[in-house]
């Protein structure tokens, strides 16, 4: 028998609300998740683990129309190569994304020299 989790230890475990859960599953990023006869539901380590790369993309910048367009993907029996553009084109925008706050962490730190400097 596989470990499950209640929806309550599933939003301790991964960090998330409840709302959050049943937003992720409402917009079909995660599950489709198993309930048990009285309508409860239940989360695998399965859905663990893909809730956990749902966040993961979601801090790398993706959107809820990205990831369900991935997760569409990776429902579908489509091509892998289309799963791998998709990602590329996800890593090239992340990269960008990167480089833009690494030119602002550097103004900041310019900043604070500066006002560091009059202060002493």
């Amino acid at each position: 028998m596989t470990q499950t989790y209640s929806p309550g230890e599933a939003a301790e475990m991964t960090g998330l609300s409840l709302d959050t859960l049943r937003y992720y599953e409402r917009e079909e990023l995660i599950g489709p998740i198993e309930r048990l006869p009285g309508g409860r539901r239940v989360f695998s380590e399965g859905d663990l683990a893909w809730i956990g790369v749902v966040t993961c993309l979601r801090e790398a910048g993706l959107g809820i129309s990205d990831l369900q367009r991935f997760t569409g993907l990776l429902r579908s029996t489509g091509d892998p190569a289309s799963r791998v553009e998709f990602l590329r084109e996800r890593r090239v925008a992340l990269i960008e994304h990167m480089t833009r706050m690494e030119a602002a962490l550097g103004v900041l730190d310019d900043k604070i020299a500066h006002y560091s400097a009059l202060e002493g």
